[in-house]
């Protein structure tokens, strides 16, 4: 039954002809506003229509987008000279006028992207094709912050009544939801959430294509199987997370081709650590546990990595004690790297020295839609920590539903991801693991932390311009955070692209699969 609507809904796009693209992965994007939710799938999607300022190429360094050129004028001024001749998908002129309203809309409490925006300084339109920020404090990585911020045109917004980004957390719609108008190489033909949304190319794009691609329709399909079938019967022609117990199948089959690598993404476990009493949970004395060092640590050891790592992700992950997205984050340190043993006698002591002998109850979030087999994993610790009486319901959900639950903070453990194109150690440590406070930092602390020493140290590092000085910095602060296990890293995904042989589309790190890239063959 389902191989039959898969065939219908194909075959209802009309896109059966060359250099077309059906394109499936197990969630939707949330949104076609760009400012209103900060995940992967939404952002690469988003990116085929918006663009930003600086771009990063397919070695994964900072080239020019919207931008052609900047400099750093002092260390609180940079001067971004912006590209001419480029206009959005209605026609509308590309100017300076338009990044700066971009980047006050990015600040907005809507946005969970002001963190960066904020940043980036201050933005000033000196003439339509040259933009100056000033900042308040040094920013050692100006350009690559900037590649995450899309540009929207102010005329469009101001026309639609989206002036300011749509409130995912509350579930709020707008003209945006389902709408776009970008600078981007592919226009935004139609959208079905949930079940397909439809994009063809920009005739007008200021850049050169690499790619023949003239459509693509992005089709969510949740159930593994169902993804796999589709792609080996050629009802879709690339698949971006094939799961891993069906990767070696796919390798094997004649048509289809599978390309993989590490993505720069930290798979990891949080806890809540401000509140004290858990939302979700039933513990003696009525005390949150998560507060209590010995209690992060007894969940740490009890998790047998290697049996996720071999069971659930047929080798397909990389176990890590690291707290960045990539190695690179922690400068390749393998002390930053190394984890906890796997010790369940050793769980079972540090509970009870915290006073939580017969354990406790405890719901999990998890998302059933994003990661690869975040659900199947999240059942996996839920048996790990019974064995040390840390009773655990697994509360799984779709990503359009576990994203805002999280973002509220309405949470006692779940299990999250944080990562993209940047290796930079900023990425992580700003909005995931700092204290929670203004201008966006924190934004993405869903656990509460609150770790005074490395947050100082974290805070020190994003103004450093001294590379030397910053490594320290960065390490000392990495090094603070897991001493105190305030997340406990699981494992960075090793991502397998499956596609028909006829596609050509290189593998990226950040899981971003630019359609610009892509050429079909007959």
């Amino acid at each position: 039954m389902r191989r039959l609507f898969i065939a219908l809904l194909v075959a209802s796009t009309g896109l059966s002809q060359a250099q077309t693209l059906r394109w499936s992965s197990q969630g939707d994007m949330q949104t076609t506003d760009p400012h209103s939710q900060n995940e992967v799938m939404t952002n690469s999607l988003n990116n085929q229509v918006y663009e930003a300022l600086t771009r990063r190429m397919q070695d994964m360094s900072i080239g020019p987008a919207l931008a052609t050129e900047w400099t750093q004028v002092t260390p609180l001024i940079w001067r971004f000279k912006l590209r001419a001749g480029v206009k959005f998908h209605d026609g509308t002129p590309f100017t300076a006028d338009d990044v700066v309203f971009s980047m006050q809309r990015l600040r907005d409490d809507n946005a969970p992207q002001r963190v960066y925006a904020n940043a980036v300084g201050n933005p000033k339109a000196v003439d339509p094709l040259t933009v100056v920020f000033t900042l308040d404090k040094p920013n050692p990585i100006v350009p690559e912050l900037l590649a995450n911020l899309f540009v929207m045109s102010r005329k469009w917004c101001e026309q639609n009544r989206v002036t300011r980004p749509l409130n995912f957390k509350q579930q709020e719609e707008s003209y945006a939801s389902q709408h776009a108008n970008g600078t981007g190489p592919f226009m935004l033909v139609s959208r079905q959430p949930g079940v397909k949304t439809v994009f063809k190319r920009n005739p007008n794009w200021w850049n050169k294509f690499q790619g023949n691609l003239q459509e693509f329709t992005y089709l969510p399909i949740s159930n593994d199987a169902t993804r796999t079938a589709a792609l080996i019967s050629g009802e879709v022609d690339f698949v971006l997370d094939p799961p891993p117990r069906d990767v070696a199948r796919l390798r094997s089959t004649p048509h289809l081709k599978v390309v993989d690598g590490q993505e720069n993404r930290l798979v990891y476990v949080g806890m809540e650590q401000t509140r004290d009493k858990l939302l979700y949970g039933d513990v003696p004395g009525g005390k949150n546990p998560f507060k209590d060092r010995r209690v992060r640590q007894a969940l740490y050891q009890a998790i047998d990595i290697e049996a996720i790592k071999t069971k659930l992700m047929n080798g397909y992950s990389l176990p890590t004690g690291g707290l960045t997205s990539s190695p690179r984050g922690a400068y390749g340190d393998p002390a930053l790297e190394s984890r906890l043993p796997y010790d369940p006698a050793a769980s079972r002591r540090l509970l009870a020295e915290a006073g939580y002998a017969d354990g406790f109850d405890v719901t999990l979030d998890c998302p059933n839609n994003r990661y690869v087999n975040d659900e199947r994993i999240c059942i996996a610790l839920a048996s790990m920590w019974a064995q040390v009486k840390v009773r655990t319901k697994v509360n799984a959900m779709p990503r359009t539903l576990y994203f805002p639950k999280i973002e509220k903070f309405d949470t006692s453990l779940f299990v999250t991801g944080w990562g993209g194109g940047s290796t930079d150690a900023e990425v992580m440590l700003t909005p995931v693991l700092r204290n929670r406070g203004e201008q966006g930092v924190g934004v993405a602390n869903y656990g509460g932390i609150i770790n005074d020493a490395a947050d100082a140290l974290a805070a020190a590092s994003t103004i450093e311009v001294d590379p030397k000085k910053r490594e320290g910095l960065v390490k000392a602060a990495l090094q603070a955070y897991r001493e105190q296990i305030n997340i406990i890293p699981l494992h960075r995904q090793v991502i397998p692209w499956a596609m028909r042989k006829q596609i050509s589309l290189p593998h990226s790190p950040n899981n971003w699969a630019s359609m610009d890239w892509v050429t079909v063959s007959k």
